[in-house]
């Protein structure tokens, strides 16, 4: 599925526990079906997101990597 996403958030050179704080922000800040796209450099960022939208019931679009740079894309589904 390829989404447009309604917001960005820029956590790139922020380390733990900042990506998933701020996503968490983000999240509680958006209306179900938009859509989140985040950037980010550290090492935990991937498994610490995951857990995260696993937690709030959300939705994860895709992952990718290019270098070391992750972008996940979540979608609010509650």
């Amino acid at each position: 599925m390829k989404a447009n996403p309604n917001r960005t958030l820029d956590c790139l050179g922020l380390y733990c526990p900042e990506p998933v704080f701020r996503t968490r922000m983000e999240l509680d800040n958006m209306k179900i079906g938009e859509i989140l796209e985040i950037l980010a450099d550290d090492p935990a960022a991937e498994a610490d997101i995951r857990s995260l939208v696993k937690h709030l019931e959300q939705e994860i679009v895709s992952v990718s990597k290019e270098g070391n740079v992750l972008r996940m894309v979540i979608k609010k589904v509650k």
